[in-house]
């Protein structure tokens, strides 16, 4: 009986791991339609597949790190100042086009939700002050908590200091991070039972009704998302490389952006694109840098979600915004996101200080951020799809740019 069923799930192992992701993305959708109860059941595979992710990611970030940096010669170049040059202009030209869309599809909100919960940050400074203080945090502290700006900042730190060490010490902390990355691909492995066990739980437990209310805000926010994944980063990846993009944008996608989007986690998804980028033959110096600090720093899914639901919210309280302050504070908004990436509601909670900036008192702007919750099953899921899919375009874009120079 066992040799049956493995004959016959064997042409299924044999596909490719997209295929087979594919395929448990529609298992999961059949079942939440016809057996809701069994789906919420099933719901337990994703998550212990999402605390795998969880769980690995800080320990393979900190050694992964810490060993390219320590193997790095001097005078062997990498590309983080390009990466992050990529980075920072695609969170611009995502926050243009998503004031853009807001302008010229305005939208109303209702404005009675029920108050959404968690405290916004009061201003920029306080932002930037949290995260200088997370950067600085206990090294044990932030491997549980995975507080990767402290991680990273550790990682470089002892690097740097283990450069001068012996060749066996190098070579010891480079086979510890081979065999992380090991026990990452057997995790990736996994994604479509994962998946699956997602997708089941997700439609059985919210369905789409609660989303038909707000179809419009939705449809502006995924719109500019999509726009700019197959629009403005494609763009940006052919002015950086003069290559036509799209076999690149189209692998990010495959690679990243579809467990990204079901894992609704960047951190989550940092092995999963660190095991891409192997794929793809990318500098490890730069990849083992560049992975971890675009699931901080690279926001232009969060610049969209931000801006949009701001100018919603002016434009159903009658605020006139001209064009020039509503890109300004937004993107200021969407730049300051990075100091509150591990706080629960994400760039939800970044929505009250945009809307104050405008004089939108904090009481009514998370009347926005509730919405924002209740859109959140495809809004927060597509943003991090964007965000983690970026971070491996904009470093392969660096790498490739660099080869054509050299």
């Amino acid at each position: 009986m066992i040799a049956t069923a493995t004959g016959l799930l064997r042409p299924l192992l044999q596909l490719g791991l997209i295929p087979q992701i594919l395929i448990g993305i529609v298992a999961g959708t059949l079942l939440a339609t016809f057996a809701p109860g069994i789906a919420s059941d099933v719901a337990l595979l994703g998550q212990l597949f999402i605390a795998a992710l969880q769980a690995v990611a800080p320990i393979l970030v900190f050694v992964l790190v810490a060993a390219a940096i320590a193997a790095h010669r001097q005078g062997q170049p990498t590309h983080i100042r390009s990466v992050l040059v990529l980075y920072i202009v695609g969170t611009l030209v995502a926050a243009l086009i998503a004031v853009a869309a807001s302008f010229a599809f305005p939208t109303e909100l209702t404005l009675e939700a029920p108050r959404a919960d968690g405290n916004p940050p009061g201003d920029i400074f306080q932002i930037l002050r949290h995260l200088l203080l997370n950067a600085v945090a206990n090294p044990v502290s932030a491997l549980m908590e995975a507080n990767f700006i402290a991680i990273l900042a550790w990682a470089v730190g002892l690097g740097l200091m283990l450069r001068q060490a012996s060749e066996t010490t190098r070579t010891a902390l480079n086979d510890l991070s081979s065999a992380i990355s090991r026990i990452v691909a057997l995790v990736i492995r996994l994604a479509p039972l994962g998946i699956f066990g997602l997708v089941a739980g997700t439609l059985a437990e919210s369905g789409i009704n609660a989303l038909l209310n707000y179809a419009q805000l939705l449809s502006i926010i995924v719109g500019c998302m999509v726009f700019v994944a197959l629009v403005s980063n494609p763009l940006l990846v052919y002015i950086a490389t003069r290559q036509n993009p799209y076999p690149l944008v189209f692998a990010c996608l495959r690679g990243s952006a579809i467990t990204a989007f079901f894992t609704r986690s960047s951190a989550a998804n940092i092995p999963v694109n660190l095991e891409l980028c192997r794929k793809l033959k990318l500098d490890p110096d730069t990849y083992s840098i560049s992975i971890p600090l675009g699931a901080t720093i690279n926001m232009c899914g969060a610049a969209i979600t931000i801006t949009v639901i701001t100018l919603a919210t002016t434009h159903t309280l009658g605020i006139n915004v001209d064009f020039p302050t509503a890109l300004l504070l937004c993107v200021v908004s969407a730049l300051a996101a990075c100091g509150v990436s591990g706080v629960a509601g994400g760039s939800l909670m970044l929505i009250p200080m945009a809307a104050n900036l405008f004089g939108i008192p904090t009481e009514v702007a998370m009347q926005a951020v509730a919405i924002g919750f209740v859109i959140s099953v495809v809004q927060d899921s597509t943003e991090t799809a964007l965000n983690s899919s970026t971070d491996v375009l904009f470093t392969a874009a660096a790498c490739r740019a660099y080869k054509q120079d050299v």
